[in-house]
C-alpha cells in the first residue's frame, strides 16, 4: 500500500498549510516532489492517486501536472538522470554530438536506462543556461560547456560514488 511515513506526512501537511483553505491544489508541485523522492524517484499511477487523495483532487489533475513538467518522472529512471539540453543555443554548440556520445558510451537511447540502473539519458528542452552551452542537468546541478572528456569524467565520478 502506498503511504507516506508519519514524518513525511507531517512535511506534506506543513506544505499544504502555506495555502488558503480550499486551495490545496497549490501545494501539488512541492508534494509531487516529496512523493517522487519518497517512492523511488518516479511517480506511477498509484502514487499519483495517493497524492490526489491527500490533496482532495481528482487523479487526472495530478496526472496532468506530473506529465507536463519534465522534472517529474512517470517511469523508473536511473540513479543518475542525464538531462541534456537540446534547444537552439545548446544545439548550435554541439549538444547533438554530446547526446550521441552519451548514447554510444552508455549503450542506451534517449529515454532509456543502463542495465545496471545507474544512468538514464533524457534530451530536454531549455534549462535556462544558454551561456554555458552545451550543458546538462545532473540531479540538482548543471554541468556546463560539455565536451566528450567532461562526459567521461562525469560518468566516471558517478560510477565511483555509486
Amino acid at each position: 500500500m502506498i503511504q507516506f511515513s508519519e514524518e513525511t506526512l507531517a512535511k506534506v501537511r506543513e506544505i499544504v498549510s502555506h495555502y488558503p483553505e480550499g486551495k490545496q491544489k497549490s501545494a501539488l508541485l512541492p508534494v509531487l516532489h516529496v512523493a517522487q523522492d519518497t517512492f523511488g524517484g518516479w511517480l506511477d499511477a498509484p502514487v499519483m492517486d495517493y497524492v490526489a487523495g491527500l490533496l482532495q483532487l481528482e487523479p487526472i489533475e495530478v496526472y496532468e501536472v506530473a506529465t507536463f513538467y519534465s522534472m517529474f518522472n512517470t517511469k523508473p529512471v536511473g540513479k543518475y538522470l542525464l538531462e541534456v539540453c537540446q534547444t537552439g543555443p545548446c544545439m548550435l554548440n554541439g549538444s547533438d554530438e554530446i547526446i550521441t556520445y552519451i548514447r554510444e558510451k552508455l549503450g542506451i537511447d534517449a529515454g532509456e536506462t543502463t542495465s545496471d540502473g545507474l544512468f538514464t539519458l533524457r534530451p530536454t528542452e531549455c534549462l535556462g543556461a544558454c551561456g554555458y552551452a552545451p550543458m546538462m542537468q545532473l540531479g540538482k546541478t548543471f554541468r556546463e560547456h560539455l565536451t566528450k572528456e567532461k562526459i567521461d569524467r562525469i560518468i566516471a565520478e558517478a560510477r565511483l560514488t555509486h
